[in-house]
């Protein structure tokens, strides 16, 4: 029978967030109900809130999670009652024609549950990136639940359904950061520290931090910049140069996502380098570059999706170099809160002063 449940849900653009009872409905042909354990508050909710993806409200907000599965439909064969999973909005379709290619990390036809959570009164739903788990329990699509470990802190590793893969995803999956190389990392929020995590990771020697916060340069040191640069103070592009031998880093990542700082990001590379996009521009930005620049600088210029993650490979590998010490995902846990304290965290997240606020249910 369907479940009533505690869970955040936004109802117009820039309203406060509210606490309601919601229907989940029992799970149907290749869905799953899940009981949440951690949902990080990540910046993708608060662009749901603002209005920034749609207009599908009201929005049932969360998304970056870890959770136990409590129910299985039809044809389920991926997890079991009671398996630890983080959730990822890439359960891949594997018919598409990326799939078909052998690159499942860019499916175009990802899948969500088909039913929908309802408030009482029958209003439908509309789960953030296909999820909504700012709840007690939440339905999903099978494949959007990856088992994992249950030996880890579900809130540390569940921050991989979203933001932190986007970082490390973005140095090593997109950026293909090799061992030795240089990496500079413009922007020092979640997604820029998670980017130097996995350039520390992948073997990088040298990793310079990029903000105008000496805080958060403060905290990109400790997940493995090997140098900072003050934007604030100095010029980025001759900053980076300085310190890569006047040459430019072999990958610079921009985690912003404007154009001032992909021109940054454009110019601090080497010749042959790469440059990776994984900050989110907003629908009005333009970008213009000479074109003779685009071709003189050659190397390759790339738009990261997710980290291009494959959850089903990325997430248990993760989990593993966070259980061998390897990978402080601890680092990025800056509070644990409850439901009602979504709000507040929405405030902090404005005003750069968590990595993540993350909810335990």
């Amino acid at each position: 029978m369907p479940h009533k449940v505690k869970a955040v849900i936004s109802r117009a653009k820039d309203a406060p967030v509210e606490v309601v009872d919601i229907i989940v409905p029992d799970p149907g042909p290749g869905e799953v109900i899940v009981d949440v354990l951690t949902a990080g508050v990540c910046h993708t909710d608060l662009h749901y809130k603002l209005g920034g993806i749609g207009n599908d409200y009201p929005y049932l907000l969360g998304h970056e999670s870890t959770a136990v599965v409590s129910q299985i439909g039809e044809n389920v064969t991926n997890v079991v009652v009671g398996d630890r999973v983080i959730l990822n909005w890439r359960a891949v379709c594997g018919q598409c024609r990326a799939c078909a290619k052998g690159q499942a990390q860019y499916c175009f036809n990802t899948a969500n549950a088909t039913q929908k959570m309802t408030l009482e009164d029958g209003t439908e739903l509309s789960p953030a990136l296909g999820i909504g788990s700012f709840a007690q329990k939440t339905l999903v699509a099978a494949g959007q639940c990856t088992k994992v470990d249950e030996d880890a802190d579900a809130a540390a590793v569940g921050l991989l359904g979203c933001g932190v893969m986007a970082g490390i995803g973005a140095a090593m999956n997109t950026g293909e950061v090799k061992r030795g190389e240089s990496v500079a990392v413009i922007g020092c929020g979640g997604v820029g520290v998670a980017a130097i995590a996995g350039a520390k990771l992948a073997g990088a020697t040298t990793i310079i931090a990029v903000d105008l916060n000496p805080t958060k340069l403060e905290t990109a040191t400790q997940l493995g910049a090997t140098h900072t640069v003050d934007s604030s103070k100095v010029d980025p592009i001759e900053a980076i140069k300085e310190l890569t031998g006047g040459f430019g880093a072999d990958v610079v990542i921009d985690a912003v996502g404007r154009p001032e700082t992909y021109k940054q990001a454009f110019y601090a590379r080497d010749l042959a380098g790469r440059v990776v996009l994984v900050g989110v521009p907003t629908p009005e930005m333009k970008l213009e570059l000479p074109l003779l620049d685009v071709f003189g600088h050659g190397g390759s210029l790339k738009s990261s999706w997710y980290g291009d993650c494959l959850p089903s490979r990325d997430f248990p590998m993760l989990v593993e170099q966070y259980k061998q010490g390897r990978l402080d995902l601890d680092a990025f846990v800056t509070e644990r809160i409850k439901l009602d304290e979504i709000e507040a965290a929405f405030d902090k997240m404005h005003e750069g002063t968590v990595l993540r606020s993350v909810v335990e249910l």
